[in-house]
């Protein structure tokens, strides 16, 4: 274990060796950051800590059994003063299940109690609200609808009324392209996501409903002028705003990176919509070190969620750069493999690309066993990069709702 450090790039090891000179209450903060962040990072070269804390790289071992618990008590009831979290409570179903999910545990399990969790929050007019008697909201819509795929099941299918979304989903697509939260709530990407997310998910009707407002202005599809729209959604510094004109930020350049998965294959959409080369630039310098942690925005600090709003962008720009693979038994060598295969790109189904992505376990270097993947218990289970649930859950919701064509006036 003594060469373990080494495994750690030196630069996420020590303080920058150029510092400004200038102090500001934003550089002060960040200098704490990182006195908190070193000695984690350097913790196997602490003599009060056990080396068998560590693994090969030098980095704490995945307490698996300590995530377990915690998540478990967050699927059950919380204290009075989470009273203010009641609009989240979809978010916090997902959370919990989709990480017991990567942690390998069997969530079916909970199937019955996220179907009467989410029933009565069904919103009459359509989409699902945060709680009972709420309004549907886009965001507790996706995280709902996320929960019920990861359990599954006839059940969970079953219990989303599929015409009553389109038609909510269809008021909800403006006349620019893009998508509101809500009724009368705010439009950004978050709104582009989830709506597409529930398209695909629950095999609605591309076309608009014939009462939706975009459609009466002379829009036809849920996907007119969305792509402009996600376009006109970037900045000068490359990012993607929530909205045209906004700051770039990490979540929302998530959203629309996912949305344009979905809206068609992403070697062609992202090509056509963003610039790439300079996507490419600002999402490489949201790491920082030696924090190593990602920063949703310019000059702000590191922040655990964006492991996942930012980490998540690299796959689906790598399915953009490198397009997909020639065929889908291929064997990954290396973590520089693309997972995203062709199969699927011949379908007529409109989301066939979305469908296609595949999964390898990833091949890093071990100075012990230069076959070995990682050491046992630091992994977690692979999840679809676009959907952010297992490959096989979007699936199979997929599939269910393709054996059942929604049949509804005025869609074609």
């Amino acid at each position: 274990m003594e060469d373990a450090a080494h495994q750690i790039p030196p630069y996420f090891l020590q303080a920058p060796r150029l510092l400004d000179t200038l102090e500001t209450e934003t550089s002060t903060i960040q200098d704490e950051t990182m006195s908190e962040c070193l000695p984690l990072l350097n913790g196997i070269n602490d003599p009060s800590r056990s080396p068998f804390d560590f693994n090969e790289f030098g980095l704490l071992y995945l307490d698996k059994e300590a995530h377990i618990g915690f998540l478990n008590q967050h699927l059950d009831e919380f204290p009075a003063p989470f009273v203010g979290m009641d609009a989240s409570r979809p978010w916090m179903v997902y959370w919990g299940l989709a990480g017991l999910y990567m942690l390998g545990e069997d969530i079916t399990v909970f199937r019955s109690r996220v179907v009467k969790t989410f029933y009565p929050m069904q919103h009459p007019n359509g989409g699902i609200g945060g709680g009972f008697g709420q309004d549907a909201h886009q965001a507790g819509t996706y995280a709902a609808l996320l929960s019920l795929a990861l359990v599954g099941g006839e059940e969970a299918y079953s219990l989303i009324d599929r015409e009553k979304m389109w038609h909510w989903l269809g008021r909800l697509k403006q006349t620019d392209g893009g998508f509101r939260i809500c009724e009368g709530g705010e439009e950004d990407t978050r709104g582009a996501l989830c709506a597409l997310v529930a398209i695909s998910l629950l095999n609605l009707p591309l076309s608009l409903p014939p009462e939706s407002p975009a459609r009466i202005s002379g829009l036809k599809t849920f996907k007119d002028g969305l792509g402009e729209y996600l376009s006109r959604c970037q900045t000068y510094e490359g990012g993607i705003a929530a909205s045209p004109g906004g700051e770039a930020h990490g979540s929302y350049t998530f959203c629309a990176l996912a949305c344009l998965c979905l809206y068609g294959p992403p070697r062609e959409t992202f090509s056509k919509f963003l610039n790439v080369d300079a996507l490419v630039w600002w999402l490489s310098s949201r790491q920082y070190a030696p924090e190593g942690g990602f920063a949703g925005r310019t000059n702000k600090l590191v922040d655990g969620c964006y492991s996942h709003w930012l980490g998540g962008c690299w796959p689906l720009v790598e399915a953009a750069v490198s397009g997909p693979r020639d065929s889908a038994d291929e064997k990954a060598r290396d973590v520089s493999d693309n997972l995203y295969s062709g199969e699927g790109l011949a379908s007529d189904d409109p989301f066939g690309p979305a469908f296609s992505w595949q999964f390898w376990e990833a091949q890093v270097p071990s100075e012990s066993d230069s076959s070995k993947v990682f050491e046992a218990g630091t992994g977690v289970k692979p999840i679809h990069p676009v959907f952010v649930i297992p490959h096989e859950s979007a699936k199979a919701m997929r599939e269910w709702s393709l054996a059942r064509p929604l049949e509804v006036l005025g869609a074609k």
